[in-house]
């Protein structure tokens, strides 16, 4: 069984090469982040802390949450942190506190009905399918007034997507599947995101129908990977900031002999142990 996300199906999509060396090889990628994901999970971090005081009965002053998020910056930061646009650092820890700062009043006072933070959900996509998909919900809502639930996901990019992306969206449709397993599968469920960098809530929601066609697509996507043998890197805007662009041969680099060598060698055991004692095929993965 192999275990995918959001993310690691997003990824084979986007770059093969880069899903090679991250979920096969499993090199460690020599950037370790960027600025803009450092930024993301610190925001992150903040509303996880914020909404568990919340749950408990406590809602933190805005002081408190900007502290908090203030704090993960400086505990997580790297001075290796890949930064592509020619901007400082605080740059980019003002703009979280200004995201923190309006959704704090925009969103006041937090009585939403909050059930639980980074939830970690599984995806059943049919049965006897071998293979999972994991996933975690920022924040998990049930809206009494409405009796829906809602599945929140906070954004920190630029730009603001058109209206057509949320309606396809695949990563909250997913964790939509999750949810009505556990709560009734006629339970209505609406799909929220907050795009911080322009206080913006957009909604969008998804029949069953809907749901249903979906997990074809993610069931077809997932054998076709399986299936894949070559993984050519794909040349994009988003190479800038991948993490193992020095590795890429498309921009003339190499990955370090260290982990070939060592790839190598682990390829060789498993396909000479496979022909030589074929009954342990069934203990060797993929």
């Amino acid at each position: 069984m192999t275990l995918y996300s959001h993310s690691r199906l997003q990824s084979f999509e986007q770059c093969k090469y880069k899903y090679k060396l991250k979920y096969l090889n499993k090199i460690p990628p020599p950037i370790k982040k960027s600025v803009e994901s450092h930024l993301g999970e610190c925001v992150h971090d903040a509303l996880e802390w914020f909404y568990q005081k919340v749950i408990n009965g406590k809602v933190p002053e805005l002081d408190e949450l900007i502290e908090k998020y203030s704090s993960s910056w400086s505990e997580k930061d790297d001075e290796k942190m890949l930064i592509v646009k020619n901007l400082p650092k605080q740059d980019y820890f003002n703009k979280g506190v200004k995201f923190l700062i309006d959704y704090y009043i925009k969103n006041k006072p937090f009585n939403d009905g909050t059930l639980e933070t980074e939830k970690k959900i599984w995806i059943n996509l049919e049965k006897d399918f071998p293979h999972k998909v994991i996933g975690y919900i920022d924040r998990l809502v049930y809206n009494k007034k409405e009796d829906l639930y809602e599945i929140h996901d906070y954004k920190t990019a630029n730009a603001l997507p058109a209206k057509i992306k949320f309606e396809k969206d695949r990563q909250l449709a997913l964790y939509s599947i999750a949810i009505k397993e556990l709560y009734g599968n006629e339970k209505p469920i609406t799909l929220i995101w907050h795009y911080l960098n322009h206080n913006m809530r957009i909604t969008s929601t998804r029949t069953n129908d809907e749901l249903e066609k979906l997990k074809k697509e993610i069931i077809n996507l997932i054998n076709k990977i399986e299936k894949t043998k070559e993984f050519p890197p794909n040349k994009s805007i988003l190479c800038d900031w991948c993490e193992y662009k020095p590795y890429c041969k498309i921009w003339g680099n190499s990955i370090p002999k260290e982990f070939l060598q060592k790839q190598t060698k682990l390829d060789f055991d498993e396909k000479t142990m496979k022909k030589e004692f074929p009954t342990t095929s069934k203990y060797i993965v993929d």
